[in-house]
C-alpha cells in the first residue's frame, strides 16, 4: 500500500483518544512510509492526522472543494493539496490516489464518504480493501447495524466482511495489508422480486 485514504471528522470529538488516535495513526502511517490522503482540512481529526503526518516526515496529501477552501478550513502545509469543484469530485480523486480506506470517528461526511466506498467495492467498482477504526467502540452501533442487515437478508455476509474494523491502528493496518478481494455478486435473491 503505498497511500491511504482516511476519512474523518472536522471536528475534534469529546475524548481526548480520538485526537490521539488520529496522530498516531498518522505516525503510524509515516513510519511505515504510506501516504495519507484525506480530505484537506486543517481543523479536528483532520488537522490531527495530517499534522502528525507531515511532523513525522510522511506525505500528505489532501483534496478540498473550492468552497470549503474559502472558508478557510483548508490545509496549506500539506505535501499536496488538489483543489476540485465538487464533492462528488473530491470522492473520485480520494478514491483515485488510494489503495485502502480508513474511517476515524466523524459525523455525516465520514459516514457518507466511508459508505459509498464500500458501496463501490460491493458493486465492483474497486477492490481496496476498507476499515473502521473503531476508537472506544466509536462505531460498534454501526457494526451492529450491518450485523442486523446480514440477519435480515439486506447484505450478504461476504460484503459484509467488506468492513474490517480492529481497535487499535496495528491491527487494523495489518487487516488492510492482509486483505484478499472477493468477487461476490451482491444480490441475495435476483430472481425474487
Amino acid at each position: 500500500m503505498k497511500r491511504i485514504c482516511v476519512f474523518c471528522g472536522s471536528s475534534a470529538g469529546n475524548r481526548p483518544e480520538y485526537r490521539a488516535t488520529a496522530k498516531q495513526l498518522g505516525i503510524e502511517l509515516a513510519r511505515r512510509n504510506i501516504g495519507l490522503v484525506y480530505g484537506g482540512g486543517k481543523v479536528g481529526l483532520m488537522g490531527a492526522i495530517a499534522d502528525a503526518v507531515i511532523a513525522a516526515g510522511g506525505e500528505a496529501v489532501g483534496v478540498i472543494p473550492e468552497h470549503l477552501m474559502a472558508l478557510e478550513v483548508g490545509h496549506r502545509g500539506l505535501t499536496k493539496l488538489h483543489l476540485v469543484r465538487s464533492m462528488h469530485e473530491r470522492k473520485a480523486l480520494m478514491a483515485d490516489l488510494s489503495d485502502a480506506f480508513i474511517a476515524l470517528p466523524g459525523g455525516f461526511g465520514t459516514l457518507e464518504e466511508f459508505c459509498e466506498i464500500v458501496t463501490w467495492a460491493q458493486l465492483g467498482l474497486h477492490a481496496k480493501p476498507c476499515g473502521i477504526l473503531n476508537v472506544l467502540g466509536y462505531y460498534s452501533p454501526l457494526l451492529a447495524m450491518l450485523d442486523h442487515a446480514v440477519e435480515e437478508r439486506f447484505l450478504k455476509p461476504e460484503n459484509r466482511a467488506l468492513v474490517l474494523a480492529r481497535h487499535s491502528v496495528p491491527a487494523l493496518l495489518e487487516a488492510l495489508e492482509d486483505w484478499q478481494p472477493v468477487s461476490v455478486e451482491k444480490w441475495l435473491d435476483r430472481e425474487t422480486r
